[in-house]
């Protein structure tokens, strides 16, 4: 079996962490409280190693670029968030999908059209898949989540988000599972468990005080594929 997009698949939503849109509008930190980062990562999906990099880098005022990348000798995939931040919410402006598993490649565009209130898709996408989709304030894709779970964690704000992205509309509900030592770098650090699941997939991420995104990700699905990330240094 091909795997490249169940690859894809999974590792787009983590990406999208349960990281997700997890703004239901409203509650988001300060613009002063969003740093530059790079974060490395261990990646593994069905037996397969990968580096893995979040980077987050400025894009202009109050805007952001946001990414992931993770490649090996057999997958390159990388996706790409440009955001900005508007009256205290992170809003994604373009997003930018490109997967690369043996010989098949696959090329994804969203535009997030705050002044029409609607998000289209082009590219690789099926005709259902490519919008309309009308915008609701408090809407993230699946990548900015990533940032947004941590920020929403350290305010005691719920992890409820509304993600729109792939051409469609998921409602996703985190909730914590206690406290955990995870091992960053070759130091124990003390992290918040939160899982959500949609009873197709079950997303967990360890989140550590200090750290601008999670430091380890583990999706799982129905049928017992899974992806894992894990934070190696960040600077």
């Amino acid at each position: 079996m091909n795997p490249a997009p169940n690859l894809y698949k999974r590792l787009k939503p983590i990406a999208g962490l349960a990281l997700t849109a997890m703004l239901a509008a409203g509650a988001l930190l300060p613009a002063r409280a969003i740093e530059p980062f790079t974060a490395d990562y261990k990646a593994s999906f069905m037996g397969m190693e990968a580096n893995g990099q979040m980077i987050l880098a400025r894009d202009g005022q109050d805007r952001w670029r946001y990414s992931l990348n993770v490649r090996n000798a057999l997958a390159d995939l990388s996706q790409v968030t440009v955001f900005e931040i508007k009256d205290g919410q992170w809003r994604p402006l373009t997003s930018n999908d490109t997967n690369k598993v043996l010989v098949k490649r696959s090329r994804k565009s969203a535009t997030y059209d705050w002044s029409r209130g609607e998000a289209r898709w082009s590219g690789d996408v099926k005709p259902d898949r490519a919008g309309p989709i009308a915008l609701r304030p408090g809407d993230m894709d699946a990548l900015l989540i990533n940032l947004a779970i941590v920020r929403d964690l350290a305010a005691g704000q719920p992890l409820r988000y509304r993600m729109v992205d792939d051409g469609r509309v998921k409602q996703l509900d985190y909730t914590t599972a206690g406290r955990e030592t995870i091992d960053i770098d070759g130091q124990a650090r003390t992290a918040t468990k939160v899982v959500s699941d949609d009873g197709r997939r079950q997303t967990t991420a360890w989140v550590v005080e200090g750290l601008p995104v999670p430091a380890r990700i583990v999706q799982r699905n129905k049928n017992g594929d899974a992806l894992e990330l894990t934070i190696q240094s960040l600077r």
